[in-house]
């Protein structure tokens, strides 16, 4: 049975943990702690005999019917497992750098709109596709302000 991965949607591998095995992301922090064992040997056949007379409209009603109940069945008494844990997602600082990202970065003569500081730090980071234009976010270089923006 293959599990995806809830955050990205990549096949989630088994891997030991700390305590117990897990299921982990390879590309994504997604990890999901594996508590119990979970078996099921219930096997699905089926056989359909399908009598002449059951060519006719109402005894055919009648068997698929009865194909949706059997079906059912089976699927409703499948064990559940609802205990998964999302990771908690990074802030957009941490996405972008941190704070050390803004140490080396270039000035220009951008206007700071909430105190109106004539420069203000600049980078600039593709956020999209190739084929769209880069986004450049702004950090006012005001001390007391520190403002940031993006264009």
């Amino acid at each position: 049975m293959l599990l995806f991965c809830p955050t990205c949607g990549n096949v989630l591998i088994v891997e030991e943990g700390q305590k117990c095995m897990r299921f982990a992301c390879n590309t994504c922090p997604y990890v999901h702690n594996i508590t119990r064992k979970v078996s099921y040997d219930k096997t699905l056949s089926f056989k359909f005999i399908v009598p002449v007379s059951a060519l006719y409209f109402r005894q055919w009603r009648f068997c698929s019917w009865y194909l949706k109940c059997l079906v059912s069945d089976v699927f409703l008494n499948l064990p559940q497992v609802n205990n998964r844990k999302y990771p908690k997602l990074k802030e957009v600082d941490d996405v972008l750098g941190g704070a050390a990202a803004w140490e080396n970065v270039d000035s220009t003569a951008e206007k700071c709109p909430k105190c109106e500081h004539p420069r203000a730090y600049f980078m600039q980071i593709q956020t999209r596709s190739a084929d769209e234009p880069m986004t450049t976010f702004y950090k006012c270089c005001n001390g007391q302000c520190g403002h940031r923006w993006r264009d």
